[in-house]
């Protein structure tokens, strides 16, 4: 569990910065609105807070997972014994990382080919795209890796026969909740 927890802090970390931008963006957004009234405006700000919400999203799905936060239908596996919970949670878990892998690797071509033709985004700010793609990317990547290791970690505990600690790992929030 040493390594669940060190992920844990370092994501949470990671959540503290992804949401001091998100902060950055909406004070952007709240500035521009309020030069509107007056006349004027910043521009750019639909365009900004998408790529803070792209960014956003990506870097705190690794976050919320760690947090038992995703949405589980855990109807059959709540009815299941320790090791039945256990081996649903892994598939889950697996399931998750093949997904999460499979983002990933797709979206890398449409990040290397950015880098390659230095393509900027169609709008009035002309933005360069590998300025949105490498951290969009990069959160799903961290993502994969974090789904990865919590698997085997997981894994690991169920084949040294402590099936019974996955919950607190990987378990469904609802019922890590009521555990405790």
């Amino acid at each position: 569990m040493i390594w669940i927890d060190r992920l844990r802090r370092l994501n949470r970390g990671i959540a503290l910065l992804t949401g001091l931008m998100l902060l950055a963006c909406a004070g952007f957004v709240l500035l521009d609105i309020t030069m509107r009234r007056l006349g004027g405006s910043l521009g750019g700000t639909e365009e900004i807070a998408g790529y803070a919400m792209a960014i956003g999203t990506a870097w705190g799905m690794a976050y919320t997972l760690l947090e038992l936060g995703h949405v589980r239908i855990d109807l059959l596996r709540a009815r299941g014994t320790t090791l039945v919970r256990a081996l649903a949670d892994i598939f889950s878990m697996v399931v998750l990382t093949a997904t999460v892998t499979f983002i990933a690797v797709q979206a890398w071509p449409v990040v290397a080919r950015s880098l390659a033709n230095s393509s900027r985004a169609n709008t009035p700010l002309e933005t360069p795209l590998a300025w949105v793609q490498v951290p969009w990317f990069a959160g799903w990547v961290w993502f994969a890796t974090v789904s990865a290791v919590l698997t085997l970690l997981a894994l690991s505990m169920v084949l040294r026969g402590r099936a019974g600690e996955t919950e607190a790992a990987i378990g469904a929030f609802a019922e890590v909740d009521t555990l405790q």
